[in-house]
């Protein structure tokens, strides 16, 4: 890997372990709601000129169904699940399950795709799924964690924002593997955005978030989604999916590193063990790791 796509991976791996501490710093003062619609509407507001500026908007009409329920699945619900999770769990915790979306999407391609794994992928699966069964409980265990605002409802609603993450990984396969990258980035942002304008206007904190709140909303849209979204489709014009997925295992190292460095966020000895077994098992799900052939 030459030193540009190395550097562009690094910095989406920065950007996309931040935008979990600025949905922990936003998500009180905003609510998980309207913090989910702002983060969607100023990423398309980001990314929609470029595509406009780019011609792209021909490719957006002509696959805006299937983009619309993408931006449903991958951007408006997990971000929303993400958002509630910021309340009461860790940036470094959200960012450690968060790290299983390949997971799911293996499980998920078998089922819908046929796309059966081999000996290594099922390893994979078998022991990531084993770490995310392993950190839930530790994080769950607590009387009140399935109280309205416990830990549990946090970790239940990590776990089913990556599984969303996995569905749409293979809707995308299968729907929009023609579409241009930048349209369907764009188109899913939009998406999101309509989606969730309803329930965000209902929501809407009677209180006015003040600027620096506002400044941790706009980053996070910006930053963390707009500009994240074409690194990413970058790394994967130059150096192909799957090791464009690789920034999947720097994630969580960021998110803690910038949890601990602004909220001085504990890291535990779960989430440190949590985090190795799961990543052990998404290498080997994923491809990326895999086992001495058999003699």
């Amino acid at each position: 890997m030459s030193t540009v796509p190395r550097a562009e991976l690094l910095a989406l791996a920065a950007l996309w372990g931040a935008s979990f501490l600025f949905m922990r710093l936003g998500a009180a003062d905003f609510g998980p709601v309207a913090l989910a619609f702002v983060r969607v509407a100023i990423a398309a507001l980001t990314l929609l000129p470029l595509l406009l500026w780019r011609g792209g908007w021909r490719d957006l009409l002509a696959h805006w169904k299937p983009i619309a329920v993408v931006g449903v699945v991958n951007s408006a619900l997990p971000f929303l699940a993400y958002s509630y999770a910021a309340l009461s769990i860790t940036a470094g915790l959200s960012a450690v399950f968060n790290a299983t979306s390949p997971l799911w999407a293996a499980v998920i391609a078998w089922m819908w795709l046929g796309d059966r794994p081999g000996r290594d992928r099922m390893l994979g699966l078998a022991i990531g799924f084993l770490g995310v069964v392993g950190l839930a409980l530790v994080n769950v265990n607590q009387p009140a964690a399935f109280k309205p605002g416990g830990s549990g409802w946090a970790v239940v609603a990590c776990v089913a924002a990556t599984l969303l993450y996995g569905l749409a990984a293979c809707a995308t396969r299968r729907w929009l593997s023609d579409a241009p990258p930048l349209a369907v980035a764009a188109g899913s942002q939009l998406s999101a955005t309509v989606f969730l304008l309803p329930a965000a206007l209902a929501t809407w904190p009677e209180t006015t978030p003040g600027p620096l709140q506002w400044l941790w909303a706009a980053l996070l849209g910006a930053l963390c989604t707009g500009v994240a979204y074409i690194l990413y489709f970058r790394l994967i014009a130059t150096l192909g999916p799957g090791r464009a997925i690789s920034v999947t295992f720097l994630i969580p190292a960021f998110a803690v590193f910038w949890g601990l460095l602004v909220l001085r966020e504990p890291v535990t000895l779960a989430m440190v063990v949590g985090c190795a077994v799961i990543l052990v098992g998404t290498a080997l799900a994923s491809g990326l790791l895999r086992l001495p052939s058999r003699p």
